[in-house]
């Protein structure tokens, strides 16, 4: 099993190019938002949990958040491999992720930094704004706390995968298919 995170900025392709990578690779998406929702839906012991914090405008544990990733990796056990977006975004949800993939005899072969510029960000999310119907992709001083947001708390996880030389800095910028052969590259010499 193959298991990747990909890491980026907020307009950094995170989403383009996970499409893309788990059509080629067949791996599994493992995004927080969806099991939360599919938990959720289902109403499962975990969904109800996860919803009484909601409810509450609370965030929901990590300890909750790391249950479901274990749930959903049991569903899935003949799955080529996962991509986690969107978390780990703490070095406690990193450590927490780690652990539960030990015990699964399943690890994080690396994680794929895309390095984009603060400008081609900036460009790429008003860009973005004008068709996504997102507000918050509409004002550039949001854009800016957003990216400050990501380099003041996020960026940690890169720093706590770094203990392990697991996390490759990836050129994301020009176009999404070179950008993608990228990407590409580094899975393909580590599988």
């Amino acid at each position: 099993m193959f298991n990747l995170i990909l890491f980026g900025p907020p307009g950094s392709g995170k989403g383009t190019q996970s499409e893309k990578l788990i059509s080629r690779y067949g791996l599994k998406h493992l995004s927080t938002g969806d099991l939360l929702r599919h938990e959720i839906t289902r109403n499962t012991p975990l969904g109800q949990e996860a919803k009484s914090f909601m409810d509450k405008g609370s965030l929901v544990p990590d300890e909750v958040v790391i249950s479901m990733i274990g749930s959903a990796l049991d569903e899935n056990q003949d799955a080529k491999g996962f991509l986690f977006d969107g978390f780990p975004r703490t070095s406690t949800q990193a450590e927490a992720l780690d652990k539960l993939l030990e015990l699964k005899k399943t690890p994080i072969a690396v994680m794929l930094a895309l390095d984009v510029s603060e400008d081609e960000l900036l460009k790429r999310l008003l860009i973005r704004g004008e068709t996504s119907g997102r507000s918050d992709d509409t004002n550039e001083q949001v854009i800016r706390a957003r990216i400050k947001e990501y380099h003041d708390k996020t960026l940690v996880v890169a720093d706590y995968y770094r203990k392990f030389r697991k996390v490759v800095m990836v050129n994301g910028e020009g176009s999404v298919d070179n950008i993608f052969q990228r990407l590409c590259i580094e899975i393909d010499s580590r599988r």
